[in-house]
């Protein structure tokens, strides 16, 4: 888990190979796939390499292999899969690997061949067949046939050569074929070609169970055969990517390796110095660079889909802190809040729980549905998001849009007689008289499915949630760019933009949820005087009077203010957010054109070494981000508009900061409508189509039988619409929130994946492993 909060440190290394060694080396690498290759030849065509030889021999290879592999699928042979995939074969073996995938396409060209000359000699017999029957009728004696006759008259042998010629270019629509006049002769040639027919069709049907037999058992082939050249292929292409020292006879290669896994190189070179017989041993050494290395986690088939969703917005830059790893909860816990139903969060548990409990059996079955491997690539996100919204859905008491009640409601009607509650078809009850001591013990009171202000009562309940979850998501995005700053050491940046921009967020909207919680503790309606409930202020009202300055109206018999002395704590309030705004703004450009006089000052004084050090204090000290590192630089060589351009900077950024505190925050009420969207269609359809099936006083088989009919179109509104749509949109959402209001926090994502060389094919071969290497 520590790899997933970081990325894991790279090291660049410059690899050593002997030719006789090469191969196997970077076979047994290719196996741990724990090394990226540079390519040092990026000026040399593919031609001019040197394994361009081989890297053709494979690719012929693997040409005749796709023509056996139509050929078995035109015969509907199954390619079963390999369990484990078979280590590449050695260079001398590729000789007898392609002499024998060329003796196998030229004995299935030439059964194919043969049986398609066979079928044609058939086809050919059964039309002669054919036309002699047919031409029979014209020549037989008995009823009168009535017939138009054409016939076409010619002299000399040059018309009949021309006739011939017009029915040879014709020969696509007609064919011919000798046809005595005498029956007799008719009737023995019928004969012989009806024998030859039956003669043909034995041939033909051994050719083709003795052509089955060869695709069968070249089937059986085919899955190794593929992998070896793949490999082959593979390991020659990266061998390109050498350099080939003529004066040492060694190629020379450079690599990003993971230094937790130096020790796994170590054994693969050797491994090939080993098995080759080479007489000089392989050897490999880090360099110094100033390349900004590639971010690389070690992920397992739990946490992959989660990077995944982090890496589609951008890639973690170098050692930053991985947003992946606090995702795994805070993505499906908002999913839940815009998907709260209990009945539906479970019907998306037992999806996700299905795929994960079947991942073997579902991985080895490639199928090409991009929608279904989508879902099966997200398993896990979908049973937590299934597993988060039942415990939502608790909370709400929101069951397929029906209430549980489970320990009794909190609210009674023992003040009215029944002859009154029977009488009144709606009845307002008062908290003081109808409502007992203790709240219902776990989430909402199942009373309030029944009641006519229910929509009201949800709303004010879901939109303060929203906006508390919001700030609280916020505020955890803005602390957790200090992970970022301490570890980079851009102690500046700690003072002059984490903590105001912390303290602009704290002062304004921290404060707005915490009125909403004193709203809730202080006003009730078992209280009288100031604090009953029609003395309960809008936070809202209250918030926008705090930005504008405005006094709050007073409510006859009522308190101005919430509490003592709120007006001059919400002046104060405003007041350091008014403050943070130009340390946010001047602070940092300020402080680096300050250390950027220093460092020239000293540049006259120092030496060269003093130069270089008081450089790299410059970079590490006063870098805030990869943007300003940048302009820090070209202000080195544009000093006249260098201080111009970081102002620049650091206002756009300010203010996007200023106006994003704002428009977050409102953005973070889509928990609140989607959630009530979601609630409310589940509530239609229950009423508009199960409903009928319980209020009709029909005899019971009948009744049944409509019930089950509206249980069906239920359940597929249910699933088409609220499950799989709505769950959509939940999830399209939840990823918008991340993306934006969350990274956008303290998130550089300015990085590149680590591509390892690697033989691994698919998704479930990384899957076997408890933890393996994700390409990032």
């Amino acid at each position: 888990m520590g790899s997933l909060f970081r990325s894991e440190e790279m090291s660049l290394c410059q690899m050593f190979l002997q030719p006789e060694s090469a191969y196997l080396t970077i076979s047994k690498i290719g196996e741990t796939g724990v090394v990226q290759f540079r390519d040092l030849n990026v000026n040399l065509s593919s031609f001019q390499r040197k394994y361009v030889n081989e890297v053709r021999r494979c690719e012929e290879i693997e040409r005749k292999l796709r023509y056996i592999t139509e050929e078995v699928n035109k015969d509907n042979v199954i390619i079963k899969d390999l369990f484990g995939l078979p280590c590449a074969p050695l260079p001398r073996e590729m000789i007898n690997l392609e002499a024998q995938i060329e003796k196998t396409e030229s004995d299935i060209s030439e059964l194919t061949q043969n049986a398609k000359n066979l079928q044609r000699s058939v086809l050919d017999l059964i039309e002669l067949r054919i036309m002699l029957e047919a031409a029979d009728v014209f020549f037989a004696e008995g009823d009168d046939v009535y017939k138009t006759v054409f016939v076409a008259f010619f002299q000399g042998e040059e018309l009949k050569t021309r006739i011939k010629k017009l029915c040879s270019g014709l020969q696509h629509c007609l064919s011919l074929y000798p046809c005595p006049s005498n029956h007799m002769k008719r009737l023995e040639i019928i004969s012989g070609v009806s024998t030859r027919i039956e003669d043909l069709k034995i041939v033909l049907n051994q050719t083709r169970e003795h052509r089955l037999r060869v695709l069968q058992n070249v089937a059986k082939q085919i899955p190794n055969w593929s992998i070896a050249v793949y490999k082959m292929k593979a390991i020659y292409h990266t061998m390109n990517f050498f350099n080939v020292d003529v004066s040492s006879k060694c190629l020379i290669g450079e690599c990003w390796i993971p230094k937790s896994d130096l020790a796994k190189v170590q054994t693969c070179l050797k491994y090939g110095y080993d098995n080759s017989g080479s007489a000089i041993k392989s050897l490999i050494n880090s360099i110094e660079t100033e390349e900004k290395p590639p971010t690389f986690y070690k992920t397992n088939k739990y946490t992959k889909g989660f990077q995944i969703l982090i890496d589609a917005y951008g890639v973690a830059s170098y050692r930053e802190a991985n947003p992946a790893l606090y995702t795994i909860v805070t993505f499906p816990f908002l999913f839940s809040i815009m998907f709260g139903d209990a009945g539906h969060g479970l019907l998306l548990f037992l999806f996700g729980l299905f795929m994960v409990r079947k991942e073997n059996e579902l991985s080895m079955k490639k199928s090409n549905n991009e929608i279904w491997n989508i879902f099966f690539g997200g398993r896990y996100i979908i049973l937590l998001m299934g597993l988060f919204s039942m415990y939502t859905g608790i909370i709400y008491n929101d069951v397929f849009s029906r209430s549980l009640n489970i320990f009794g409601s909190s609210w009674n009607v023992s003040s009215y007689s029944v002859e009154h509650v029977v009488s009144h078809k709606s009845i307002s009850l008062d908290p003081k008289i109808s409502y007992v001591d203790h709240p219902y013990p776990f989430g909402m009171d199942p009373v309030w499915m029944l009641a006519g202000n229910k929509i009201v009562h949800l709303n004010s309940y879901k939109m303060k949630l929203s906006i508390i979850f919001g700030v609280v998501h916020m505020i955890f995005g803005v602390c957790m760019s200090v992970v970022n700053i301490v570890h980079f050491k851009k102690y500046s940046s700690l003072f002059l933009e984490f903590l105001p921009q912390l303290l602009f967020l704290l002062v304004l909207f921290a404060y707005l949820v915490s009125l909403m919680f004193l709203k809730w503790v202080m006003y009730s309606g078992y209280k009288k005087g100031t604090y009953s409930e029609a003395c309960a202020p809008s936070i809202l009202i209250i918030f926008i009077n705090m930005m504008l300055f405005g006094e709050n109206k007073k409510i006859e018999n009522c308190e101005k203010w919430m509490f003592e002395g709120q007006d001059i704590l919400q002046k104060f309030l405003v007041a350091i957010a008014l403050v943070c705004i130009p340390i946010m703004l001047l602070g940092k450009p300020l402080y680096i054109l300050y250390r950027r006089r220093q460092f020239s000052n000293n540049q006259h004084k120092n030496d060269g070494e003093s130069e270089d050090i008081a450089m790299e204090e410059l970079n590490a000290n006063l870098a805030a981000s990869p943007s300003t590192t940048q302009l820090i630089e070209r202000s080195n060589k544009h000093k006249d508009d260098s201080a111009s351009e970081l102002f620049i900077y650091q206002a756009i950024h300010t203010i996007e900061y200023v106006l994003s505190t704002v428009s977050h925050t409102a953005s973070y009420l889509r928990l609140w409508a989607l959630s009530l969207a979601h609630s409310q269609l589940s509530e239609i359809l229950w009423i508009k189509i199960l409903h009928y099936g319980f209020i009709f006083p029909l005899p019971f088989y009948i009744n049944g039988f409509i019930l089950s009919i509206l249980f069906a179109a239920w359940a597929f509104f249910t699933l088409a619409i609220l499950v799989l749509m709505e769950g959509l949109s939940a999830f399209l959402h939840t990823l918008r929130l991340h993306w934006v209001e969350f990274l956008s926090k303290f998130y550089d994502g300015q990085g590149y994946p680590f591509q390892p060389f690697s033989f691994k094919a698919s998704d479930h071969d990384d899957d076997d492993d408890e933890e393996n290497s994700s390409n990032h």
